[in-house]
């Protein structure tokens, strides 16, 4: 591990504290007189209490806050039946849409066990997106279509840091994972104001490489490499590549994602071929997927194998008609901040950072020109896919090859040797 903030049990209230800061200000670009909606974990309730401190020193109206205990949500998994999970809390569904009819600022608080669901049934999981989309669809609208800022951020917790850092005493180990943490979203010492100023900047970068990409308007995008990856991705002819944060359409800018390093876009839903393998675990929902492939045809998953968790891979395919279909494709040089820190998190919202990836299931309408004043049935027929899944899966590695094919079949390289080849 190779990283640069020294922190220790004394100055770890000071992280937090800038921490909270900069998801609040940055992440969440928080109004005065808005609403802020924390969703977490129990083990998160130090940083939740620092975020709603920071919240209300910027004027937020008022903070409400859902906790969870993925001790609990293990023991539901284990012996709830079935019908639990088919049938979605009205009082929860209440909860979640009546945020987003506030306009409330959603932030999600990741510090989840990445192994602590392993051996559940996973037609439970299934069941559960499925009804949680159902029942909170407002909810998930004001997301998607650009209403609502969201932001998902870590936490670390003393299971996720173990298994992390399996090797070392415990104590330190959760504090290198919060040292981790900070080093990925450019928190380099407790100071809030630099740490906002950095991911000024990191929006800015990305401006060079999205204008270049979408100036090309490729018809498709070819991905290579000798771990197997042969895949054809089609594009959306008005389709967007975006990355360094997102805007509502009142015009608010914040990052979805911190730490984010990635330039994205919507694919044709319809328009995938090929297999690709995965290079990194998949933590989904405290199961983990390893070493496993995909087969497209027409843009739908026709085959799938893990040697880990194959189970679950299938029920992700099979929540709903379309979640066998990409949503999403990333473009992350594998020389990227997380990746060279040498830190393997087991969590999606960091280790997709440091690997071009793809995703199963929903499409970004801000991936899409117009795409947040179509409705989801005119954005489905014009190729962005509608899923209750958004899976993100890592398949970046040193030696992968991506290129972009031309309306004519020119191939433009765009990576090479796993980094950017233009």
């Amino acid at each position: 591990m190779s990283l640069s903030v020294a922190l220790t049990r004394e100055n770890l209230p000071e992280y937090l504290a800038a921490y909270a800061r900069l998801i609040v200000q940055a992440g969440c670009a928080i109004q005065p007189g808005q609403d802020l909606f924390i969703r977490a974990d129990i083990q998160s309730a130090p940083l939740v209490r620092e975020v709603t401190r920071a919240a209300y020193e910027l004027n937020a109206r008022h903070v409400t806050v859902r906790y969870t205990d993925e001790v609990i949500s293990r023991m539901e998994y284990d012996h709830a039946p079935m019908e639990v999970f088919e049938q979605f809390p009205e009082w929860s569904a209440l909860l979640n849409n009546s945020m987003a009819q506030a306009k409330a600022a959603v932030l999600t608080i990741d510090s989840d066990d990445p192994e602590a669901m392993i051996g559940i049934n996973p037609a439970k999981l299934m069941a559960r997106s499925k009804a949680s989309h159902a029942a909170c669809k407002p909810f998930y609208d004001a997301l998607d279509f650009g209403r609502c800022v969201w932001c998902i951020v870590g936490a670390a917790s003393p299971a996720w840091a173990m298994r992390v850092f399996p090797e070392t005493d415990p104590d330190q180990a959760l504090l290198d994972l919060w040292a981790a943490i900070f080093e990925t979203v450019r928190l380099t010492s407790p100071d809030a104001n630099s740490a906002i100023n950095a991911w000024h900047h990191h929006r800015l970068s990305f401006a060079h490489r999205c204008q270049w990409l979408n100036s090309h308007h490729f018809d498709s995008l070819h991905y290579t490499s000798p771990q197997g990856t042969d895949l054809t991705v089609g594009l959306n002819a008005r389709g967007l590549f975006c990355g360094g944060g997102d805007t509502t359409v009142d015009g608010i800018q914040f990052f979805p994602n911190m730490p984010t390093e990635e330039i994205f876009s919507t694919p044709d839903r319809t328009r995938a071929d090929g297999v690709v393998v995965s290079t990194l675990p998949l933590s989904y929902n405290g199961s983990l997927i390893q070493d496993f492939s995909l087969t497209f045809t027409n843009g739908v998953v026709t085959d799938l194998h893990a040697e880990i968790g194959e189970d679950v891979l299938r029920s992700i395919v099979e929540t709903d008609e379309n979640s066998c279909r990409l949503g999403e494709i990333a473009l992350v040089p594998f020389d990227s901040p997380i990746r060279n820190s040498g830190v393997l998190f087991l969590s999606t919202l960091f280790d997709e950072n440091a690997s071009c990836h793809l995703a199963l299931g929903q499409g970004f309408p801000d991936c899409y020109q117009g795409g947040y004043d179509m409705s989801e049935e005119e954005l489905l027929a014009a190729g962005v896919n509608a899923s209750a899944a958004h899976v993100d899966f890592m398949i970046g590695s040193e030696d992968l090859s991506i290129d972009g094919i031309t309306q004519d079949g020119t191939p433009v390289p765009i990576f090479r040797n796993g980094n950017w080849g233009f």
